[in-house]
């Protein structure tokens, strides 16, 4: 007997669509489509225009194509500079929220303890405040902590990726606790029949088996500090300073340079794009499976 799930129907069977849902569909798409892609063909016109053609009269087509914002957008303010602060705070983030919830995940979700489900609820209830709520107490703490020991927090590299960690490392840990919870505990139980310590049935079996909920989790870290503006606009200054706040140097008190705006908004979001369609689907998947016990 033929599967009807999986055989396609004739478009004059009975079962078929009726043919205004079908027209309609395709209208919502088009609308749809035009509705994301709109602004970003604006963005990419402006950024090859000249800045008095950007300022000027809107024309949907350009009366003079140029790459000169793309060559000047490095010299106006020192967008490499920012570009590596991007990098480094970005990549220790993503790498400190891997391994701590790897760890911690591993461990609610495979062992007993006295607290284990408070530590859980405390964990998600950390999502439920706004990160403007920790900015004061995370500024006055870091300012302390320098006065006191000598470690300078504030200003500095290291502090923005402990602060990033505050708000990206519970939802990690929330989330590989679902993926671990899915593994099955067969797997460390032949693991550690073979020889292996609880190390390594995490490092041999179970990591390899949670690698799309792993790589979910460094994608949301990653993206989470790269486009964070908050707590990079107070916790930094002009060495420190990362991509998103960067980009405010463009808007002088004389003129604002809308051209170079676009263009690096388009340098900036490549490592980002770029990522996620590489990664895709391993998010999909870690995603999917955390989210479903």
């Amino acid at each position: 007997m033929p599967d009807l799930s999986t055989t396609p129907v004739a478009r004059n069977s009975p079962m078929a669509p009726p043919r205004s849902f079908l027209w309609s569909r395709w209208i919502f798409l088009t609308l749809l489509t035009g509705f994301v892609l709109l602004p970003v063909y604006v963005m990419v016109s402006s950024s090859l225009k000249p800045l008095a053609d950007v300022t000027g009269q809107f024309r949907w087509l350009p009366s003079e194509l140029t790459i000169r914002p793309y060559i000047d957008i490095w010299s106006t303010v020192p967008l490499a500079r920012y570009f590596v602060n991007s990098l480094i705070v970005a990549g220790a983030a993503t790498v400190c929220s891997v391994v701590i919830a790897v760890f911690s995940a591993y461990a609610v979700s495979r062992y007993s303890f006295r607290g284990k489900r408070v530590f859980t609820v405390t964990v998600l209830s950390t999502q439920m405040f706004p990160g403007i709520l920790f900015l004061l107490p995370l500024f006055l703490l870091y300012v302390n902590i320098g006065n006191a020991t000598g470690i300078a927090l504030f200003g500095s590299r290291g502090g923005l990726i402990l602060t990033y960690l505050t708000f990206s490392l519970p939802f990690s840990i929330w989330m590989l606790i679902g993926y671990f919870d899915s593994v099955p505990r067969d797997l460390d139980e032949a693991a550690l029949v073979d020889g292996c310590g609880p190390l390594g049935a995490l490092f041999r079996v179970v990591v390899p088996a949670a690698i799309p909920g792993i790589v979910a989790v460094a994608v949301y870290a990653f993206m989470t500090a790269w486009g964070e503006v908050l707590f990079a606009s107070v916790m930094t200054n002009e060495t420190t300073r990362t991509l998103a706040v960067g980009l405010q140097g463009y808007s002088t008190l004389n003129d604002v340079y809308w051209n170079q705006i676009m263009a690096a908004s388009l340098v900036v979001s490549v490592p980002v794009v770029a990522g996620f369609l590489l990664l895709q689907r391993y998010l999909v998947a870690g995603l999917t499976a955390g989210a479903v016990k």
